[in-house]
């Protein structure tokens, strides 16, 4: 994968493109892209053994990882009928933020690729109505490196 280090932890989301998934030309809606990476983000930690978000929110307050940032880059189209790999890995882990990359393929061919910056979150205890980011777990940051 490009852009990881050898030995970067990688989990692969398989997608099938469904026809419903494209514009009237046929090819991938570019939003989708967005929608598969964030649950290849979601998938990662929970291929890495972390609870699903909704066991985390009743153990530990953790709600899940909000977007700060997305930069998306697209090289090539698809269409439906293909099925993609979304390859995903922690690129940087920081004290409050972590550098998710994603680099979806068909076969031996890269479609796209995008980084996410995330953050921890829980419910902020003075107002449930905001969230607020919390220190990367070290116990989760150990389990996905």
């Amino acid at each position: 994968m490009s852009g990881a280090s050898p030995n970067t932890r990688t989990q692969i989301h398989r997608v099938r493109v469904e026809f419903g998934d494209c514009d009237p030309a046929g090819i991938v809606f570019f939003p989708n892209f967005n929608r598969w990476m964030d649950q290849s983000s979601h998938h990662f930690f929970v291929s890495c053994g972390i609870p699903p978000w909704r066991e985390l929110v009743k153990t530990r307050g953790i709600i899940g990882t909000p977007l700060l940032e997305i930069h998306t880059r697209f090289v090539k189209s698809a269409t439906y009928g293909e099925e993609l790999e979304i390859h995903t890995c922690v690129e940087a882990w920081n004290r409050k933020t972590f550098k998710q990359r994603h680099v979806v393929m068909r076969g031996q061919d890269l479609i796209c690729e995008g980084t996410e910056l995330r953050v921890f979150c829980v419910r902020d205890v003075e107002n449930p109505d905001r969230l607020r980011s919390i220190e990367v777990p070290e116990d989760i940051r150990a389990a996905c490196s």
